[in-house]
């Protein structure tokens, strides 16, 4: 918190600004607003504290806080503890990147530019989809953009079909754009830990606008993205598959699978957890496609002298399109966290991004092994990532907290999402060593047992 300053405006400040805008007090700037709704008489708040106060108490708060840097974490659920090379905010912090907002004026505003392309490029060479915009807030609003999307595309449709394995925090925002559509969502049922296909063949019909699924899914199992596009043959509908993209270093494409939309957070390449987020969602579709993504796109160009270039090629934000017609948003920090991906990925090369994805899928597994070993029942019967689920004798929210005592983050309470009593889900990443995991294991046995 020390780098941070409050700087509180004066009195000689605020007058200074009302000055120049013309306003004779701060309540005239409030005058369009009607007195029948404005707040009345003197606000019931505490005190106001100096700068060295603030700081203290937002210290103090800020402490009741366990980060992934004092504890072993084995928390995923969909934001995860990756290293993050050091080059990252090296590249990130410099003035051209962590000023530029969003291009607006292209000719001035070629390296973001160039950065923003070459993330685009590395994300569709990770989906293998033929295009990729330049980023959405993060993987849930992607996900939501994508129903819509689809929504719009396909004609004559009233609905989507999302199955139980997506991430139930991606399930309520697609909900969330849906009502604002006006479009229904229906979930596909799971057999064990992946989608029931045969639930899938009994609820598609000619009003499905897209199949959502998410590889890995919610409880880290891979699913099979040939079967499902299989069973949607001869349909209208789309299939939209989100991804974790680090995931995809080692799975095969969804786009080689027959995905029509892929999306995800890129999260896992070179973003810190931040208690949730921010994240940076991406967005990648086909060529038929490409006209209705949401976001930007930029391209590559030439100048009038031959020289490379950059552009915005895309763009449907409501800045920059009338309002009612714009299909999207876009804010400065995904710009940002997009270029801090893309250094992440080329720090990591192509060869150690596979090998940073084999690293989870090590862990994750000599984890299981260390629990099924002492008695855990294992509940994934497909393969899976970096994350899986076991079943508890005890509440998941009273083995956490004993587990927090013996100096350990515990995973996520996945009993609702899986349909089934004290189902725990555990992630390893290439963070954790044998020493933290065989500690883990232990402690659980001593909390759980």
């Amino acid at each position: 918190m020390s780098k941070f300053r409050y700087l509180p405006h004066t009195d000689e400040d605020r007058q200074a600004m009302l000055d120049v805008i013309g306003a004779k007090s701060v309540e005239d700037l409030f005058s369009d607003v009607p007195e029948a709704v404005r707040t009345k008489g003197v606000m019931d708040l505490p005190p106001a504290l100096s700068e060295m106060e603030l700081l203290k108490e937002a210290n103090r708060l800020a402490s009741k806080n366990t980060s992934a840097t004092q504890m072993p974490f084995f928390l995923g659920a969909g934001t995860y503890d990756h290293h993050i090379p050091s080059v990252v905010n090296a590249i990130i912090s410099r003035q051209e990147f962590l000023t530029a907002y969003v291009p607006y004026q292209p000719e001035v505003s070629q390296g973001e530019l160039q950065a923003l392309f070459e993330w685009q490029s590395m994300v569709a060479e990770l989906t293998q989809m033929d295009v990729a915009n330049c980023g959405l807030y993060d993987g849930y609003n992607a996900l939501a953009e994508a129903t819509n999307l689809a929504y719009g595309a396909v004609k004559k449709s009233t609905k989507v079909l999302v199955s139980k394995g997506v991430n139930p925090q991606g399930h309520g925002t697609i909900s969330s754009y849906a009502f604002g559509k006006g479009y229904a969502v229906e979930d596909i049922n799971l057999k064990n830990d992946v989608t029931d296909i045969e639930d899938l063949k009994a609820k598609l019909d000619s009003e499905v606008a897209a199949v959502v699924i998410q590889y890995p899914n919610f409880f880290g199992s891979i699913e099979d993205i040939k079967a499902i596009k299989e069973a949607m043959e001869g349909t209208k509908a789309l299939l939209i598959v989100s991804s974790n993209p680090l995931a995809l270093a080692k799975l095969e494409a969804p786009g080689n699978l027959g995905a029509d939309i892929v999306v995800g957070d890129v999260q896992p390449f070179g973003i810190g957890m931040a208690f949730g987020g921010p994240h940076c969602g991406y967005f990648a579709t086909t060529e038929k496609l490409m006209r209705k993504l949401p976001s930007r796109i930029v391209g590559q160009t030439t100048d009038a002298e031959g020289k490379r270039g950059f552009v915005m090629t895309l763009s449907t934000r409501e800045q920059h399109i009338r309002r009612e017609r714009a299909t999207s948003n876009y804010s400065s920090n995904q710009a940002l966290f997009a270029l801090a991906s893309a250094v992440a990925m080329t720090a990591y090369g192509k060869e150690g991004v596979k090998e940073l994805a084999q690293h989870n899928i090590n862990n994750a597994h000599y984890l299981q092994a260390q629990l099924k070993e002492n008695g855990f029942e294992a509940l994934n019967t497909r393969p899976f990532f970096n994350e899986f689920v076991i079943k508890l004798n005890k509440p998941v929210h009273e083995v956490n907290l004993a587990l927090h005592e013996k100096g350990y983050v515990g995973g996520f309470d996945a009993s609702a999402a899986y349909g089934e009593e004290n189902a725990y889900l555990l992630c390893a990443t290439e963070k954790r060593t044998k020493e933290e995991i065989d500690g883990f294991v232990k402690a659980l046995v001593e909390v759980a047992k």
